[in-house]
């Protein structure tokens, strides 16, 4: 594997949700810090959703690989913020042999 162009910096975030005091609960995102990554853009296509149509492209995110239960470890269930764009992390794997980096498999949505 050829060393990763590492030139897009990334919010890492993860999902917490509090007591609404109703019996429920509402959800936001937390930050857990900055990562530099290579993003690889996939073949997108298009969904249909209950009142619009949704525009799903699939992403390789690389990064360098953290200790499994290090905070810095990206998850499934979290996602990266880049601006306005979001990225839905579905999977983690590492990338190469070494253990160096992690590849992260991750969606982004976009309303068309």
């Amino acid at each position: 594997m050829s060393i990763p162009q590492m030139t897009r910096a990334l919010v890492l975030e993860h999902r917490v949700q509090t007591p609404d005091g109703a019996g429920g609960f509402s959800s936001d995102w937390q930050s857990l810090g900055r990562v530099w990554a290579a993003i690889k853009p996939g073949t997108g296509r298009e969904a249909a959703a209950l009142s619009a149509s949704l525009s799903r492209v699939p992403y390789q995110i690389i990064l360098r690989a953290a200790p499994h239960g290090a905070p810095s470890r990206p998850q499934p269930g979290q996602r990266f913020r880049l601006g306005a764009r979001l990225f839905a992390i579905a999977a983690v794997t590492e990338a190469d042999d070494k253990g160096l980096y992690l590849t992260c498999t991750a969606t982004e949505e976009v309303a068309t």
